[in-house]
């Protein structure tokens, strides 16, 4: 009798770890994209006729976007997330950075990480991707290069990678003449710790496609400190020749997530305007992720341009309000023409609305103010400006 009942046991506990083997690899990375990038449940009042008249005359760029991170497809529309290309039609975005993450450490947070350990192997298993790309950091750039490749050629024409001025002007005049309503991507990697210590490297992903490079994510590596960092240190030699590589080649400097120190020793060296893909300013809410009024007319002095994101460490308040409050300030302190769209969606964010819904940003751009030439410049216009001056010829 209690063979029988042990023999039982047995076998229901090999086919409960069995069924969670099974669904770890068809559904665990579906489950983790669902519960990390959600939008609020929140009511919001639809934009006024003056907002979708105007809207529909921008040219939007969004600096920076991890759907590629996510088992989602970009093709179709998706009631997981804030991204997608029917999404991005929808919300008449011209531009989509999409940035690539390679390493992420566990217990997330903004004060302090270390760089010893990594929770994106999990993900990389439970998504299906190879083997090499558990363990390795620079197989994970290859694939999210290689899925933004297979989700063009699945697009019908409606994800169109560039890669160069040339390209990007491309698109622009087919899109203005109407002759396409598709989204251009444009591939950035979400730190360099891929680079593991040799500058060679930067070619490497430059030859994958990717155009803009975060020195730092969320913990310290070889070029310098990031703002959620254990040290939080200075840019490192190894760092200068990686700023002046990228910029030989061109690759766009990019010091969202890095520590001041970065900061100051990057704008120190960059011959070529840089960016701060995703952030929010001190002016509105406080966090160590968030710019000085100092950086931000550092960064203005370059001639670079700071995305203000989505999300409640850098706003604090989501709402499109919000939003626009925090673009106020930036624009006070940096001016005008240093100031961009950054909404780090799908970042393992929760934002109040997704890319379907970029006219309320419009909206709250003209009800904080803003004239529509200047609400030009803060969706597009600026970004365009770095992209012409960093993409290669």
């Amino acid at each position: 009798m209690i063979s029988r009942i042990l023999s039982k046991l047995l076998s229901l506990a090999l086919f409960l770890l069995v069924a969670g083997f099974i669904g770890f690899f068809t559904i665990g990375g579906s489950v983790a994209d669902y519960m990390k990038n959600k939008v609020a449940d929140t009511t919001l009042a639809p934009p006024s006729d003056s907002a979708r008249a105007l809207h529909s005359r921008l040219t939007i760029v969004d600096l920076h976007s991890d759907a590629l991170l996510w088992p989602r497809s970009l093709v179709r529309k998706s009631s997981r997330g804030h991204v997608d290309v029917p999404r991005l039609i929808q919300g008449h975005v011209a531009v989509q950075v999409l940035a690539a993450v390679t390493k992420v450490p566990p217990g997330l947070n903004y004060e302090k990480n270390s760089a010893e350990k990594d929770q994106i192997g999990w993900l990389a298993a439970a998504s299906g991707w190879p083997v090499a790309a558990w363990t390795s950091l620079m197989p994970r750039a290859t694939v999210q290069a290689e899925k933004l490749g297979e989700f063009a050629n699945r697009s019908g024409g409606r994800l169109v990678p560039v890669r160069t001025v040339a390209e990007l002007e491309l698109f622009l005049r087919f899109r203005a003449r109407g002759d396409t309503n598709g989204v251009a991507a444009i591939l950035a990697m979400e730190g360099l710790q891929a680079l593991q210590g040799k500058v060679d490297r930067v070619d490497t992903l430059f030859n994958k496609g990717y155009r803009i490079g975060g020195l730092t994510h969320f913990f310290d590596n070889e070029l310098g400190g990031s703002s959620a960092g254990e040290a939080k240190g200075g840019l490192t030699d190894f760092g200068k020749q990686v700023i002046a590589r990228m910029e030989q080649l061109g690759m766009i400097v990019d010091l969202a997530h890095a520590s001041p120190a970065v900061i100051t020793g990057a704008l120190g060296v960059a011959r070529k305007p840089v960016l701060v893909s995703h952030t929010g300013v001190q002016g509105t809410c406080k966090g160590p992720r968030n710019l000085s009024d100092d950086e931000l007319r550092g960064v203005a002095a370059n001639g670079g341009i700071v995305g203000i994101g989505y999300w409640a460490a850098a706003v604090c308040d989501i709402s499109p309000r919000g939003i626009a409050r925090a673009i106020r300030y930036a624009v006070n302190v940096a001016g005008i023409s240093h100031v961009a769209l950054g909404s780090d969606f799908d970042g393992a964010t929760t934002t109040a609305f997704d890319a379907s819904q970029m006219v309320l940003v419009t909206d709250a751009l003209l009800k904080e103010g803003f004239a529509p030439v200047e609400i030009e410049a803060i969706m597009g216009g600026n970004a365009l400006r770095v992209l012409r001056a960093g993409l290669p010829k």
